[in-house]
């Protein structure tokens, strides 16, 4: 199988110190980063989403709660605005990708322009304005591993889009998508109960859990 790693939105502001901050996402930046450091030619493509978002007075289609007042599961305080230091990838993660030389491309992918994207695939990639699903398919990508934040959000809706996809070449001629992974301890939830349902979830119609000691 060619192998592809996905990374969902590991950026300042979804980590420790930012405006929507959960807890261990440092962590993850550190670890993904460790990952390929020391398995270089472990993927032969790395996908990074990145939410990126418009600026107030924009509410990014009521993304933004601008009244201040979000209920943390439609509405969000303002986070991750296109170019702004929050929407950066994680500076660890970014040195690390930076690091991989000719070991393995990376495609940037950005969501939620003036819109409340959650997974990567509602994305496009950066500068050829195609989605997720073209840049896999360019890749010849038949097995793809999902890590990131937060679990129980963005990893989880990106992780059913994924099955989707999965599901569609089942019994099919070969090439696309025939294998979906996430690496649960490379991803961290704003609500641990609510991370385990997801990762149930994803596990119940075909997502393989896994570590990422067993990669």
């Amino acid at each position: 199988m060619t192998r592809g790693l996905l990374i969902v939105d590991v950026q300042t502001d979804f980590c420790e110190g930012g405006r929507l901050g959960v807890e261990g996402g440092n962590a993850v930046a550190a670890d993904v980063g460790k990952v390929l450091m020391d398995r270089p030619g472990l993927y032969t493509h790395i996908f990074v989403s990145q939410d990126w978002h418009n600026p107030p007075p924009d509410d990014n289609g009521g993304h933004f709660a601008l009244d201040g007042h979000p209920d943390f599961i439609k509405s969000w305080p303002v986070h991750c605005v296109a170019n702004t230091p929050g929407s950066d990838v994680h500076p660890v993660l970014m040195s690390a990708l930076a690091g991989l030389g000719s070991t393995g491309g990376v495609t940037y992918v950005r969501k939620g322009q003036g819109r409340p994207d959650y997974s990567a695939f509602q994305g496009l990639v950066t500068n050829d304005e195609r989605p997720l699903t073209w840049g896999l398919s360019t890749h010849g990508v038949t097995s793809l591993d999902i890590v990131g934040i937060a679990t129980d959000h963005c990893v989880l809706a990106s992780g059913r889009d994924a099955l989707t996809l999965l599901h569609q070449h089942q019994g099919a001629k070969p090439g696309g998508l025939r294998e979906v992974r996430v690496v649960t301890d490379l991803c961290a939830g704003v609500n641990q109960d609510a991370s385990r349902e997801a990762l149930k979830e994803l596990e119940t119609f075909g997502v393989v859990l896994t570590k990422a000691r067993y990669l």
